[in-house]
C-alpha cells in the first residue's frame, strides 16, 4: 500500500454490493471447464474482443469523451450500444469520469492515479467507491441532451444482457462463457491498465505536468489506446498513434467510416504539436513545475534554517532577512554557506534536472521559473511554520 492509498477507516465507503457482479464475471470464466471450449465460442470471444475494444476506443473515449469527430444521431447511438454491451457503464459516466480524469491527471483530484492511490487502486479498486459511482451530468451536458443516451444510462447493462443472450441462442453455454464471459473480463483489464500501467510504463515525448505514457504493448491489446502520451499531449483526436510506425488500429477504421461518410469532421494533431513545438498551458505548466520541484529537498533545507534561527549566532535574524537570502540564490549566490547550512540549489541545476526528467518542450525555461520560485516558497512557508 503507498502512503497515499485509502486509510482502513475509509472501507465502509467501498460499494460491496457493486463488486460482486464483477467478481462474479470473473468466476463465471471457470465455468468453461464445464461448458467446454468449442472453436465456435472462441471465434465469438475473439469477435466481441476486436469490435467492443473499438467501441469502448472510438465511442467511450475519442468520441463521448473528447469528440474527436462527428457523427449521425443513429450512429451516435450504435456506438453508445456496442460501448455499453462491454459493461463498463453508461456513455454519460464514462465520460464524465474520464474528462475529469483529464482535468485533473495525476493529481489528488484525480479519480484513478497510480500516482496517488496505487496501482492497484487506479487499476479497478477506484470503480467500487461510491464517491465514484454517480455520474456529474454538468461535465457532459452536451450528451445528456439526447433521450435516448440518457435512457440507455438508466438501462446501462441493457446492452451487455442482450449480447450475453444472444451468444448463448448462437453457440449456448460455451457461447456465454468463452465468447461472452471471458471477452468481457479481457476487455475490462485492457481497459483498465490504460488507467494503470500506461502511467507507469513506457515513453514520453510530450511534457504533459502527469505521468501518462506512450506503451506500444498496450497500444497492440488496446487497437491504439497505448499512445497514452500522445493523446495527453493532443486530447481530441482522433488518431492517438500520431506516427506511421505507432500502429493504431481504431483510427484506421475511423478513417475508413469517414470516407463511407459514416463520420466525419476527425480532428488530428496540428503539425506544431507533432513537432513538439507547441506552447503549453499555463495547467501543464505549474504541474510540470511543481514534479521538477518537488525533485528537491525543500523540507531539509528549511529544517536547518529553523534550527539555525534558533542557535544564538541567528538569533536576531528576522523573516524578512531571510527571504532576501533566499531570493539571493537566483542570482547563483550561496549566502548561507557562512551559517553552516545546505547549499541553496541554483537554477541552472533545476534546469539541469528539468533536461534530465522531461521531453523537450519549448516551455521548458517556463517550467524552471515556476519550480524555482515554488521551491523557495515551500521552504518560506515550512520555516515560517515553526516560528
Amino acid at each position: 500500500m503507498t502512503p497515499n492509498a485509502p486509510a482502513v477507516d475509509e472501507h465502509d465507503d467501498i460499494m460491496y454490493p457493486s463488486a460482486v457482479p464483477f467478481v462474479l464475471v470473473h468466476l463465471g470464466c471457470f465455468a468453461a471447464i464445464w461448458s467446454g471450449i468449442t472453436w465456435q465460442a472462441v471465434a465469438i470471444c475473439i469477435s466481441l474482443y476486436v469490435v467492443r475494444m473499438f467501441a469502448i476506443g472510438a465511442g467511450y473515449h475519442r468520441y463521448f469523451s473528447h469528440r474527436a469527430f462527428a457523427t449521425s444521431r443513429a450512429f451516435q447511438f450504435i456506438l453508445a450500444w456496442l460501448a455499453q454491451s462491454t459493461a463498463q457503464k453508461s456513455v454519460l459516466w464514462w465520460a464524465a469520469k474520464h474528462r475529469h480524469h483529464h482535468l485533473h491527471s495525476d493529481t489528488e483530484n484525480d479519480v484513478h492515479s497510480p500516482r496517488q492511490r496505487g496501482f492497484l487502486y487506479s487499476h479497478l479498486g477506484w470503480i467500487f467507491y461510491r464517491q465514484h459511482d454517480t455520474t456529474d451530468l454538468v461535465k457532459v451536458g452536451d450528451f445528456a441532451a439526447y433521450p435516448e443516451l440518457v435512457w440507455l444510462h438508466r438501462l446501462e447493462l441493457l446492452p451487455a444482457v442482450a449480447l450475453a443472450v444472444l451468444c448463448f441462442l448462437i453457440a449456448g453455454w460455451s457461447g456465454l462463457v468463452v465468447g461472452f464471459l471471458w471477452s468481457t473480463v479481457l476487455l475490462y483489464h485492457a481497459t483498465f491498465c490504460i488507467n494503470s500501467l500506461a502511467h507507469v510504463h513506457g515513453r514520453k515525448r510530450y511534457v504533459t505536468g502527469d505521468d501518462s505514457r506512450n506503451n506500444w504493448l498496450l497500444a497492440l491489446f488496446t487497437l491504439g489506446e497505448g499512445w497514452h502520451n500522445n493523446h495527453h499531449a493532443y486530447q481530441s483526436s482522433a488518431r492517438q498513434g500520431f506516427y506511421w510506425w505507432e500502429v493504431d488500429p481504431t483510427y484506421y477504421v475511423l478513417k475508413a467510416l469517414c470516407s463511407a461518410g459514416v463520420i466525419w469532421n476527425m480532428k488530428s494533431p496540428p503539425d506544431q504539436v507533432l513537432r513538439n513545438e507547441q506552447p503549453l498551458g499555463a495547467r501543464v505548466i505549474n504541474r510540470a513545475a511543481r514534479e521538477l520541484a518537488g525533485r528537491f529537498d525543500a523540507q531539509t533545507l528549511a529544517d536547518a534554517i529553523s534550527s539555525a534561527r534558533r542557535r544564538a549566532d541567528l538569533a536576531q535574524l528576522q523573516l524578512p532577512t531571510l527571504h532576501e537570502i533566499l531570493d539571493r540564490a537566483h542570482e547563483g549566490v550561496d549566502a548561507l554557506t557562512h551559517l553552516h547550512l545546505p547549499t541553496i540549489p541554483t537554477r541552472d541545476e533545476f534546469l539541469a534536472e528539468a533536461k534530465a526528467i522531461f521531453a523537450r518542450t519549448r516551455s521548458l525555461n517556463e517550467i524552471v521559473d515556476h519550480a524555482y520560485e515554488h521551491f523557495l516558497a515551500s521552504v518560506r512557508a515550512r520555516v515560517a511554520a515553526v516560528i
